[in-house]
């Protein structure tokens, strides 16, 4: 419709062209450029056609350029669609487990038993742990469950690090019931909801990566379980639901960089065999009894993996 426009104004513009050399120069002038007319009107027309054509000849560019890109983009998910299914199977599992697990803590605290209420304080939490980046990934459920005294509101403040508070620093759980209940309720939507969380590759490469940072800035630190020092319980989770994204996504970084495979796994046997004198029957000892040389050590192993680790994402393009 733009071209029709323009070609109008040309053919305007030499008809005027006509009426004013007749008005001043005569007949005979005039029949040179009646008979010139056709010849500028089709010179017009195929120079109009001409930018129309390139027009269209970008257009097409452009919408296979873009067809390209979703292909290959859909090509990319079909490759890892076998780790993200095993992947969501595993976050179901844990967060069934999680549920369980966390149903037993709140009814003890609910019942005022303080000591078994303790005991599966940690525990509980590793399911949740292990799977953290998902619930990061779905709104304000990481605060509401797992935020720290200062990390949100005081009026905000619940979840598992403020019945902490109650069962370690204040020795009682009076007044703990609605929390306690808050925790469950928040733990079966947790479930509910990673049923259709969208889960992708690139989900699976930062995760890892992120659940590694979770330990090296609270966990290493101490800084976590503050008032239970059961730090040893989240850094060993943490580590796991890295270690379970690796896995899956290693067939297809072994076919890319069989050295960086190697190396990460590598990292993860040594970090995992740092950990191991600090395990006490089926958890592990008080954060309080390392030394600065142990906790030296294991940011040292940390630091070695998340390094490599952070170059998965790159290799495998997403």
């Amino acid at each position: 419709m733009v071209y029709y426009h323009l070609l109008m104004k040309v053919i305007i513009i030499i008809i005027e062209l006509i009426n004013f050399i007749y008005t001043y120069q005569g007949v005979s002038n005039v029949m040179k450029i009646y008979y010139a007319l056709p010849a500028a009107a089709i010179s017009a027309i195929l120079l109009l056609s001409g930018c129309n054509t390139g027009d269209k000849n970008a257009n097409q560019g452009a919408l296979v350029g873009a067809a390209n890109s979703e292909a290959a983009s859909k090509s990319n998910e079909d490759d890892f669609k076998q780790a993200i299914d095993q992947y969501r199977e595993y976050v179901i599992q844990q967060c069934d487990a999680f549920v369980t697990e966390t149903a037993k803590f709140t009814t003890a605290v609910k019942d005022g038993d303080i000591e078994t209420a303790k005991s599966l304080y940690a525990p509980a939490r590793m399911y949740y742990e292990r799977i953290e980046p998902i619930a990061e990934a779905l709104g304000d459920l990481d605060p509401n469950i797992d935020a720290r005294d200062g990390d949100v509101d005081s009026a905000e403040w619940r979840g598992f690090h403020k019945l902490e508070q109650a069962l370690w620093e204040n020795n009682t759980t009076a007044g703990q019931e609605e929390i306690a209940d808050q925790l469950l309720s928040d733990a079966k939507l947790l479930r509910a909801k990673v049923e259709t969380v969208d889960i992708d590759a690139s989900l699976l490469v930062t995760g890892a990566v992120e659940l590694l940072n979770e330990v090296s800035t609270s966990k290493v630190t101490g800084e976590e379980e503050r008032y239970s020092h059961t730090d040893l319980y989240d850094f060993a989770a943490n580590v796991e639901g890295a270690k379970k994204i690796f896995e899956l996504l290693e067939p297809q970084l072994k076919a890319k960089d069989s050295e960086l495979s190697k190396n990460i796994s590598e990292r993860f046997t040594a970090l995992e065999q740092e950990l191991a004198p600090f395990k006490e029957g089926n958890g592990y000892v008080s954060y309080e009894k390392l030394q600065d040389q142990d906790v030296r050590k294991l940011s040292q192993n940390l630091d070695a993996l998340a390094e490599p680790l952070s170059q998965m994402g790159t290799l495998l393009g997403v």
